[in-house]
């Protein structure tokens, strides 16, 4: 039984050698460039990578600048100049530095993509920003009596209980209620009472005030609160 397997097995392996001897100049080329394409790029990689290095200074008085801000845009990688102003950084060629500082115009120095070599010296000037802030007018102290005359004249506004005080004034409501309109439920039942009136005179004549004392009672009260007064 094994004889006869290893018999049948035989071509099929043989089958699957010729196949592949057609793909074997394909794998030995690339065997042979694969190395060189990755060679190329790692050296054309190094070439573009510079060490930018300098020296960051005050523009008026050529002092190291300290604490200044070095960021290559576009990337989350920068540093920061030392107590001397000097800084030291890894790029590549065609990236854009900006040099920040607080109280200093921000500078972008863009390193050059046909630089010769992979080390790039900068003495970067910083100008100051000048700020312009809104005048002030410096008065002297007022003396004790300029301070007692402008403390008793200095009008203050009315805390929450002097207004409700006020709203709740007698002459205060007497204006509200002659000047403010009447909503839905005091119209309503205003008409509900005059159309009971007239339901409860229905077939009568209605009686005339003129002679009741009641009414002049309460017409006398009105004219002493000043109902019937101009506005």
């Amino acid at each position: 039984m094994a004889s006869v397997l290893c018999h049948s097995l035989v071509p099929h392996f043989m089958n699957q050698l010729l196949s592949m001897r057609k793909f074997l100049p394909v794998f030995f080329i690339l065997f042979i460039t694969k190395p060189l394409v990755t060679k190329a790029q790692f050296e054309s990689f190094k070439d573009s990578v510079v060490q930018l290095y300098g020296v960051v200074m005050t523009a008026d008085s050529l002092k190291g600048l300290e604490s200044v801000s070095i960021m290559v845009k576009g990337q989350n990688r920068g540093t920061i100049s030392n107590n001397k102003g000097v800084f030291s950084i890894v790029v590549l060629k065609g990236d854009a530095v900006e040099f920040t500082s607080v109280g200093y115009k921000p500078k972008t120095v863009t390193i050059p993509k046909d630089l010769v070599g992979n080390q790039h010296s900068i003495i970067q000037l910083m100008i100051n920003d000048t700020v312009y802030m809104a005048a002030t007018i410096i008065k002297a102290r007022p003396s004790r009596e300029q301070f007692e005359r402008d403390f008793v004249n200095t009008h203050f506004p009315d805390d929450n209980i002097t207004i409700a005080r006020k709203n709740n004034d007698v002459a205060t409501r007497r204006i509200l209620v002659a000047t403010l309109p009447s909503d839905g439920r005091e119209a309503s039942s205003t008409a509900m009472r005059q159309i009971a009136n007239k339901a409860y005179y229905q077939g009568q004549v209605p009686p005339q005030n003129i002679f009741n004392p009641m009414a002049w009672a309460e017409f006398i009260k009105a004219w002493k609160r000043g109902d019937f007064k101009n506005k």
